[in-house]
């Protein structure tokens, strides 16, 4: 199924592609204050449409995911990063996306706050 996402002013807008099954929440420094619904594919389901900005880039920790954010409205749209066998990933914001009943979809908790 093809989805449609964008930060709230729509600066930052994309397509993405794939099954949603579910979504992970993690309790790190970052997710705790944000609170995506998180939703990982591989980066090339991710399509920017075009004319759309890519956002700025934050990281923290440990620097190996790209957090995506509008610098307009601040919105964290998406990220992007590497999985453990090295195959390129893309986090999508759930709650960006139109058009998704997010209650409906089963959660995956992620204790990111113990990570080393």
């Amino acid at each position: 199924m093809l989805y449609k996402g964008s930060c709230h002013c729509g600066k930052v807008a994309y397509e993405v592609e794939g099954e949603l099954t579910g979504v992970m929440e993690c309790n790190c420094s970052m997710c705790s204050r944000k609170a995506p619904k998180m939703w990982f594919v591989p980066r090339a389901q991710l399509r920017l449409v075009p004319g759309a900005q890519e956002g700025k880039t934050y990281k923290f920790n440990k620097h190996v995911i790209s957090h995506r954010f509008c610098t307009e409205c601040g919105i964290h749209a998406y990220g992007l990063g590497v999985d453990p066998k090295g195959n390129e990933m893309a986090m999508v914001n759930v709650r960006c996306l139109e058009g998704v009943d997010q209650d409906a979809l089963p959660v995956t908790h992620f204790d990111g706050r113990s990570m080393p």
